[in-house]
């Protein structure tokens, strides 16, 4: 399988958003970003912020919409046509209800389950196989409370977790970007076995 040449995190744009749940995305391609000393630069056509960062001596584009959740295909459909990559060579993170903050898994193609990003990126580009890393947030218990939840700031201890499931991500990033995804996941699924999904099913529309 081709190797990754676009990573789009997903959030809403705006200081008011900057550390709520909603926004686990954003934190991972930052978090990737400042690692290389890099900026995020606002490009209109695309519409988004972009920088570009060598992973393992491969370079690859960074994408944040800034077009809010739920209108994130429009920035990523726009980011594939003008750099010509394909949706296979696409990764994309985002915050994911039904595992636990500090959980982090790595999958490609399937469901939206509810997030209303992937299910634009999903809607634009007619299909779902490119390549996604959840970051786990957790799960409010039920889904009347869903909206607040993803909108809130975790908890210290959550958001603790939230990174460093995060940092596990980053370290296994060099081996998706050779296209080496099995290996990724092998490595971030199994950290000592002690992180496991939820699946609690509640998958509702935010």
């Amino acid at each position: 399988m081709a190797g990754l040449r676009l990573i789009v995190g997903l959030g809403n744009p705006g200081a008011e958003y900057l550390r709520t749940r909603h926004n686990a995305g954003f934190w991972f391609v930052d978090a990737l970003a400042s690692g290389q000393g890099e900026r995020f630069g606002f490009d209109g056509k695309l519409h988004g912020e972009t920088c570009k960062v060598r992973i393992g001596g491969t370079p690859v584009w960074l994408l944040k919409p800034s077009t809010f959740m739920n209108k994130s295909g429009i920035a990523v459909v726009s980011a594939l046509r003008y750099y010509k990559i394909e949706p296979e060579e696409c990764l994309v993170a985002h915050d994911e209800l039904d595992l636990d903050p500090g959980t982090v898994r790595l999958k490609f193609d399937g469901g939206h389950g509810g997030q209303n990003g992937l299910r634009d990126i999903v809607a634009h580009l007619g299909h779902a196989k490119f390549h996604r890393l959840r970051v786990g947030i957790g799960h409010p218990g039920h889904k009347d409370k869903v909206t607040p939840w993803v909108l809130g700031r975790p908890s210290v201890k959550d958001e603790d977790a939230i990174v460093n499931g995060i940092a596990r991500a980053l370290d296994v990033l060099p081996l998706a970007v050779d296209g080496q995804f099995d290996k990724a996941m092998q490595h971030l699924h199994t950290p000592g076995g002690v992180n496991g999904d939820r699946g609690n099913g509640n998958k509702t529309p935010v």
